[in-house]
């Protein structure tokens, strides 16, 4: 049987005991007539989610997540021990054969057959449409998050719609960013139309997150590669209409910044969550998170050393509350005592947003992945409001300084346009320092060469080219070398 590994034909449903979806599948849903009941149909629907947080295989809740977005500069690792595979992104090196990318590459495709397999065959399913209606909602967007990922990692990639293996898919071309963005577009406006006006359960998708979502894309369509800056404007607008219904879809700022991170690092849910994996560190080490815990630790507190902030980023960072809450700067020794952060082993800070409390090292947690947060959806406004008109709006300012005021920093007023808009960009790197935006606007904006060239001599150094994509997975190109 031949092996096809960006188009795996079994779908993993076994659930975790905290997991939102509380059906229990009995095998395997492989479309057809097992989807002729909401039970089968909510089935697959587990089974899209699933390869999204497959600790330490695939997805989104372990390093590999941070790994594949090194290039940034508010991450770094350790210059020598066992981290070679995170080095070649932080040195720009990286090679098709890496383990971190094909974690995530692997993990959404999986999803994206999962939500095609949901999106080709519901229209046999028998009982309440109101539930097929979302869960076919949160296949669409499920589909759309995934390949957002993708198409900004890898830039052409394939571009898959049918969740059956055939022969042909060997030897399928990647499609252009343009085609991928045009799906995702599509994708989520149905997703949106399709799923009810109000909050789900905890770690699901909901009408919310797919106009938060679908905000952020067009943001990052007014950039490169797709460079539409009208997309700004429908970017503004779709912002406005989640901020406008915020009460309906249950999100808001969590006023504590560090209550925030605490409810994260604890799987507690809040109303600052707008797309989220939770996970189950007393279940087993597959359905847990292991970006929290000993993966952000230094090596002097028995940590893994995985990832830290460069220190251009750290010295740049304002001083204040968010600081505090979101690095790590004085090491607890385990034999007792303390030291600062110049004397570690690496002499770099470290993140405090992914400890947990009572510093507690240990790797199989039930931390929450924060893939997308309301304050996302505030300065997505912001910017893209600015970009769209000739001058911040009042809302913008409001949704900067919301933020700003959280931080403890003081509020913003005044500005140019120009200053505003990059005010925004700064304020986009540092709410979000450690999580899943950085290198995505560092792409988009073209600003690499930038932030290489205040990097810090004492880094890693750089051997390789610095480019915005990777390379795509030895293996898929082996199978097919037109790729």
């Amino acid at each position: 049987m031949k092996r096809f590994s960006i188009f795996i034909t079994t779908l993993f449903l076994l659930l975790s005991c905290k997991k939102s979806l509380q059906e229990n599948p009995l095998g395997q849903v492989a479309g057809g007539n097992a989807l002729n009941t909401v039970g089968g149909l909510q089935a697959a629907l587990v089974g899209a989610y699933r390869p999204m947080q497959m600790n330490f295989v695939e997805g989104f809740t372990f390093s590999s997540t941070i790994g594949v977005l090194m290039g940034s500069d508010e991450f770094t690792t350790h210059p020598a021990s066992n981290k070679a595979s995170f080095r070649e992104y932080d040195q720009f090196n990286v090679q098709g054969t890496n383990g971190n990318s094909f974690a995530i590459w692997s993990g959404c495709y999986k999803a994206i057959q999962g939500a095609n397999n949901i999106i080709n065959n519901y229209q046999i399913t028998q009982g309440d449409q109101a539930i097929i209606k979302q869960i076919l909602g949160e296949a669409y967007f499920l589909r759309a998050f995934n390949y957002y990922w993708l198409v900004r990692l890898w830039g052409n990639i394939p571009l898959l719609t049918s969740e059956q293996y055939s022969a042909s898919l060997l030897k399928i071309k990647s499609s252009p960013p343009a085609d991928v963005y045009a799906l995702i577009e599509k994708d989520l406006s149905s997703a949106k139309d399709l799923m009810a006006d109000k909050p789900l359960q905890t770690g699901r998708a909901s009408k919310g997150a797919a106009l938060s979502l679908l905000a952020d894309v067009y943001m990052t369509e007014g950039g490169w590669p797709i460079n539409n800056q009208s997309k700004y404007a429908l970017a503004a607008q779709t912002a406005k209409q989640v901020i406008d219904n915020k009460v309906n879809y249950g999100f808001d700022l969590v006023p504590d910044l560090k209550g925030l991170w605490t409810n994260l690092a604890t799987g507690t849910a809040s109303q600052e969550e707008v797309f989220t994996l939770h996970a189950c560190g007393s279940c087993d080490w597959n359905h847990a998170n292991s970006i929290f815990g000993n993966s952000c630790m230094p090596s002097d507190e028995g940590g893994w050393d995985d990832f830290f902030p460069e220190l251009t980023f750290f010295n740049n960072f304002p001083a204040g509350l968010r600081k505090d809450v979101t690095f790590h700067t004085t090491i607890v020794l385990p034999g007792g005592g303390t030291e600062p952060w110049q004397n570690d082993a690496v002499k770099h800070p470290y993140y405090a947003k992914y400890r947990l409390p009572d510093n507690a090292l240990i790797w199989q947690t039930s931390g929450t992945t924060p893939l997308m947060r309301y304050a996302q959806v505030l300065l997505i406004y912001a910017e893209a409001q600015a970009r769209s008109e000739s001058s911040a709006n009042s809302q913008a300012y409001s949704c900067i300084n919301s933020i700003r005021t959280r931080a403890g920093l003081p509020n913003l007023s005044g500005l140019s346009n120009s200053d505003f808009i990059n005010a925004t960009i700064k304020e986009r790197s540092w709410e979000f320092a450690g999580e899943f935006c950085h290198w995505f606007d560092i792409v988009r904006l073209q600003t690499l060469s930038q932030i290489i060239a205040t990097r810090d001599p004492a880094e890693i150094p750089i051997i390789g080219t610095p480019k915005y994509t990777l390379p795509l997975p030895t293996n898929d190109l082996n199978l097919n070398p037109g790729l």
